[in-house]
């Protein structure tokens, strides 16, 4: 990963408001890397800077993540007002795109 490629994704990350949600792909995209959705994921994986993580979710709205840290993305989520269908965030009213069409 470039140091590019990092700030680009951060800045992308950072634009997501409170409340609201996107995709690794979206995110990726956004950062001007349409097809580096695993990277965005790694790099958020690997961050300690405080960037608001748990807004990005797998496609379709999905939690990605096992275990402790998907239970810890859902409560921030919720704590931000995030409603769920089950397992995945309400896209139609929480995501920056509807991603479910």
């Amino acid at each position: 990963m470039t140091p590019e490629f990092a700030q680009s994704v951060r800045r992308a990350v950072l634009a997501i408001p409170k409340g609201r949600v996107s995709t690794y792909g979206a995110v990726a995209e956004a950062a001007g890397y349409p097809r580096a959705h695993r990277a965005v994921a790694r790099l958020l994986a690997d961050d300690g800077s405080g960037l608001p993580w748990h807004r990005v979710l797998g496609s379709g709205g999905e939690i990605k993540l096992p275990g402790e840290r998907g239970a810890d993305q859902r409560l921030r989520l919720r704590l931000e007002g995030v409603a769920f269908r089950g397992r995945r965030v309400d896209f139609a009213a929480h995501g920056l795109v509807d991603e479910t069409k």
